[in-house]
């Protein structure tokens, strides 16, 4: 009697067939977030014949590409030009035939691989949640001469945005062999109010050397429709978009866009935050400059907090929602007794409040460094001012300046008391971070990203952001980046370590501890999403 094939090896085969390397094998799951899905379990016979179509849900929400495998693997996948262009013909890779790849042993990705998203887990976990492998593909869905790609830049500055560009251009030319690559200037109003920039590997060879981006950036200016119809006029079949959680929700608006035309077109997006709050990567570009240069502001302080009697030097750094600047600028420097950030509550006035602290660090060392993140003591501040719900054009909330009001408040508080006498200086180092340009680790990741970024285009895939997961590089689906902010875990051991590193209290209190902890993600998140997945397929 025949043996039925394992589910590993039909597993198997299904992925081993759903890597775009043939035109029509990709129809995996495309089914509705929250509305309509479809679940295939063994066998998997008939898998590579399903198919689905590719449309936004209703409510915008986007479709959802899942693979289902053996102890609870889920792959989340992203969007091919084959699931809305099934007759799109494909082609060898170009790098195969490139000297400088050619003697890389297995430089193409394994069809099979993938990154989990979480890598800590205990014996009888599920595998949980993957996301696809970057990486060249050894079948490509663009011949060299047809490519018209276009390059944009958006919202703020950041080290390291002129590198990218710079990879973006000579990675597309010396691996691929492009040779038409537009630089649209100003943001997204550029693609349907300003002139392109022709951009080729000698003009960008030195501009991974000035901070800035050449191509200029602008917040706000999306306009759909006008941004598509400007894209298909030109003929422009790879789109590359850097910027941040918004940039990126307009990215997936231009995508959506694009497949409902049925275009060939690929979006990619590569995500740019000084913050580092963009969610699942696990960092982004820009971030270990930005807390290296932190680092200039910080001993600043501390020279002129040690030079004076009972100084005080206070240093506002970037963060708006989450404080990873000054966390990990305070932990680098240890010489800052104080670190105040978004997602750690405190209080001035009061037994175990900031102003008690401050008097008690004077007493015992006579000179204290405080460093604020941008985002830290809204609350505290609102009633002052009425701008609290104020946005700027990409729809970020307009802060109030912690910075200058912290340094009002201290000075009145010892004026106040007439205890001692108190010399601070406030240092606002923010615009000199962000125009720096990228450090020799930032170079090489924004070097890592473009690669990944154009891999992935010229792959078909399309519609998706790229980013490192547990060291690994990734393809992520645009909604994954965008749902919600990476931020602090105050009651996680890296926040433990920064209070051991400065001795200041928490300024929490028990129903704070006891909120922060609630709304951590539980270790139970995978089986959780796992069977809402199962309970929502009939």
């Amino acid at each position: 009697m025949e043996s039925s094939p394992s589910f590993a090896s039909l597993a198997h085969e299904a992925l081993v067939d759903s890597d775009f390397d043939s035109p029509n094998s990709r129809r995996l799951f495309d089914f509705q977030n929250s509305l309509t899905c479809i679940k295939v379990t063994p066998p998997f016979r008939d898998y590579p014949k399903l198919r689905s179509p590719s449309r936004m849900g209703l409510e915008g929400k986007p479709n959802l590409k899942i693979v289902e495998g053996e102890g609870g693997y889920i792959l989340e996948d992203v969007p091919h030009f084959t699931d809305y262009l099934p007759d799109l013909p494909n082609f060898p890779n170009p790098l195969q035939d490139n000297p400088s790849y050619s003697a890389v042993r297995q430089y193409f990705v394994n069809v099979d691989d993938t990154v989990p998203q979480k890598i800590v887990v205990q014996k009888n976990s599920p595998r949980g949640l993957h996301f696809r492998r970057a990486g060249p593909r050894q079948r490509v869905y663009f011949e060299s001469d047809d490519v018209l790609a276009c390059i944009v830049t958006c919202g703020g500055l950041c080290p390291g945005l002129n590198t990218v560009i710079r990879e973006l251009v000579c990675g597309l030319s010396h691996m691929y062999g492009v040779s038409r690559i537009l630089g649209i200037e100003g943001g997204y109003r550029g693609f349907y109010a300003r002139n392109t920039i022709p951009l080729t590997p000698k003009f960008v060879n030195d501009i991974h050397k000035r901070g800035g981006t050449i191509l200029g950036t602008s917040r706000g200016g999306h306009d759909t429709i006008k941004i598509v119809d400007n894209i298909e006029d030109r003929g422009v079949n790879q789109v590359y978009i850097i910027g941040g959680d918004g940039t990126q929700k307009g990215a997936s608006v231009i995508f959506e866009e694009i497949r409902r035309r049925g275009l060939q077109v690929a979006v990619v997006g590569i995500p740019k935050t000084i913050d580092n709050d963009i969610a699942v990567i696990d960092k982004s570009f820009g971030f270990d400059s930005a807390v290296e240069e932190a680092q200039r502001a910080i001993n600043a302080a501390h020279v002129e907090s040690e030079s004076v009697e009972n100084g005080i030097g206070l240093v506002k750094l970037m963060g708006r929602y989450s404080g990873f600047i000054a966390m990990y600028a305070t932990l680098a420097s240890r010489d800052v007794d104080c670190c105040l950030i978004p997602e750690s509550p405190f209080y001035l006035e009061g037994k175990g409040g900031l102003f008690e602290y401050i008097e008690k660090r004077l007493k015992e060392n006579g000179h204290m460094v405080i460093v604020v993140a941008e985002g830290a003591g809204q609350d505290l501040i609102a009633e002052s001012l009425r701008s609290m719900h104020n946005e700027d054009p990409s729809g970020n909330k307009l802060l109030l300046d912690v910075g200058l009001w912290l340094s009002q408040k201290i000075k009145d508080h010892f004026a106040r008391i007439q205890k001692m006498v108190m010399n601070l200086k406030y240092i606002d180092p923010t615009y000199m971070i962000r125009a720096i340009p990228s450090n020799a680790s930032d170079n090489v990741y924004c070097t890592l990203l473009a690669h990944s970024a154009i891999h992935g285009a010229m792959a078909g895939y399309t519609g998706f952001t790229v980013g490192l997961v547990n060291g690994r590089h990734t393809y992520i689906p645009f909604h994954r980046v965008t749902e919600k902010r990476n931020r602090v875990v105050i009651t996680d051991r890296m926040w433990a370590r920064l209070l051991s590193s400065t001795n200041q209290p928490s300024f929490l209190s028990a129903k704070d501890i006891e909120e922060a902890k609630k709304a951590e993600p539980q270790p139970t998140q995978l089986l959780d999403e796992q069977k809402s997945l199962e309970d929502g397929c009939h």
